[in-house]
């Protein structure tokens, strides 16, 4: 069975830690607009009454057009569950997230939410995080010197050889720019041993709006195979 098919499964299954009355965060990336479309159904058919937030301006036409009523995230005062995919999972539940570029309202709504849950596909199950290039979001002055000062952050941290680059969009002239204004830095690390130290260093940059590890976030991670889904809970 195809990937595309092990994260339709993941998302159905999402279906079910949602409840008539909840504020759902609603991911961003493939697997998340699978949820949302999955949500978008329920909702049509009268069997769920939610209000959505979305993370990036693609997810919120998504779901406007799949039938999934939003709020603006001002009008909330908590958020009952979000679901959204991830690039990378380990075996503590820690995230590389940001592959789409949403990574900072994403982790904005995981943070806010009373649960997370996290869909995915066999293939990003991971024992050690870093294969997929770290997207690091920073602002746009002075990109250049907070490129190398990330460069820098992660040596610290025990990446032993990171590559830093700016991500590039259209014919690549220009740099990707997020739903917020910032650039996303992609970081290629290889291995990332302490993600904690990652974290802490990255963080600690003027410069850096904020970065692809989700650490202490997911509680729920659903992972579509190829006959069933498995559900994993801290």
């Amino acid at each position: 069975m195809s990937a595309q098919s092990q994260k339709a499964r993941a998302a159905e299954a999402a279906l079910d830690y949602v409840e008539s009355g909840m504020i759902v965060g609603l991911g961003s990336g493939s697997t998340a607009a699978l949820f949302v479309k999955a949500l978008g159904r329920r909702c049509v058919a009268g069997d769920l009454t939610i209000k959505g937030i979305p993370t990036s301006r693609e997810t919120e036409q998504i779901a406007r057009e799949a039938g999934v009523p939003l709020i603006p995230i001002e009008q909330a005062d908590r958020i009952d569950v979000a679901v959204d995919g991830a690039d990378e999972v380990d075996g503590s539940f820690r995230l590389i997230k940001g592959g789409g570029g949403c990574l900072l309202r994403e982790k904005i709504i995981a943070d806010a939410a009373d649960l997370m849950v996290v869909l995915v596909d066999e293939t990003k199950l991971v024992e050690t995080l870093g294969a997929f290039p770290l997207p690091v979001e920073i602002d746009p002055f002075g990109w250049t010197i907070t490129a190398k000062k990330v460069f820098d952050a992660l040596r610290r941290a025990g990446v032993e050889r990171p590559l830093v680059d700016i991500r590039r969009q259209g014919d690549r002239s220009e740099p990707f720019i997020t739903d917020g204004g910032h650039y996303i830095l992609d970081c290629a690390c290889g291995a990332i041993e302490d993600p904690d130290s990652v974290d802490a260093e990255l963080l600690a940059l003027p410069g850096v709006v904020d970065h692809g590890l989700f650490l202490d976030q997911a509680r729920v991670v659903i992972v579509g195979e190829d006959d069933d889904v498995k559900v994993m809970e801290l």
